[in-house]
């Protein structure tokens, strides 16, 4: 709890139980990354990274294949959801990021050098661009489904106490329900510009039977593949749930 509430994000220490989800996920994930209308929709950065929004088809309760999900290491740091999403499956492969025809130089840059660091659930719009509070999180739990060192998840410790304070200001005295129309471009830059010059980035590598527990408003990304580093031909995978929250107005809490 301490280092959750202190960082932002911890590691849910390695179980038999998890494991066991684990490799029944794997399965599904292999199935789902090799489908055709999957790939077409899913494949980014010159087919480098299998975005995979809503790929796993877990059940509500979270199991899979009828091996359940298990949260006993989680439920004294936040709400286990009545019904849980059907999980993200995030793949990253061999060279990843590839720059795509579609990847401005500015964004690749800001992916390799940056490691595309991030909010989740604000989402870019338009032209140009904007960002919205789309998709209020209640927290990110990751399940590595593979045994890859490469390309871990990267954490700022400590950012999410920044940017909840820059989002907690931005929206003060909107009501909450009108939260998604405010575009909150300037202060996310600003406030993630002042993680990058005050903050150490830190990978995080986890093994299948562990977890990753993030706070929704942490900065984090995926690290670029290094030399000497290697991946497997289904690549580095790990599933994703991010459940939100039942009121909008508890997302700043």
């Amino acid at each position: 709890m301490g280092d959750f509430e202190r960082n932002g994000w911890c590691i849910v220490p390695h179980s038999a139980a998890v494991l066991d989800w684990a490799h029944a996920a794997y399965s599904h994930a292999l199935i789902a990354t090799q489908d055709p209308d999957k790939r077409r929709e899913w494949l980014r950065h010159n087919g480098t990274w299998f975005v995979g929004v809503d790929a796993l088809e877990n059940a509500g309760d979270g199991s899979i294949s009828g091996v359940p999900l298990p949260t006993e290491g989680i439920a004294d740091q936040v709400s286990i959801p009545a019904s849980w999403h059907r999980a993200q499956v995030s793949v990253v492969y061999e060279g990843y990021p590839r720059q795509a025809a579609q990847d401005t130089d500015v964004a690749h840059r800001f992916r390799v050098n940056r490691c595309s660091a991030h909010v989740d659930g604000l989402l870019g719009e338009g032209d140009p661009l904007e960002r919205h509070l789309r998709e209020p999180h209640d927290f990110i739990l990751g399940l590595p489904l593979n045994d890859v060192s490469a390309c871990p998840l990267v954490v700022w410790d400590g950012s999410h106490r920044i940017m909840r304070v820059a989002f907690a200001e931005t929206f003060d005295g909107v009501p909450p329900e009108t939260w998604g129309d405010l575009d909150v471009s300037a202060p996310y830059k600003a406030a993630r510009k002042q993680c990058f010059d005050t903050l150490t980035p830190r990978q995080v590598v986890v093994r299948p039977g562990e977890m990753t527990l993030v706070d929704r408003h942490l900065l984090h990304g995926v690290a670029p593949m290094q030399d000497g580093e290697t991946i497997p031909p289904e690549g580095r995978m790990i599933a994703y749930f991010r459940p939100e929250v039942a009121d909008i107005s508890d997302w700043l809490g």
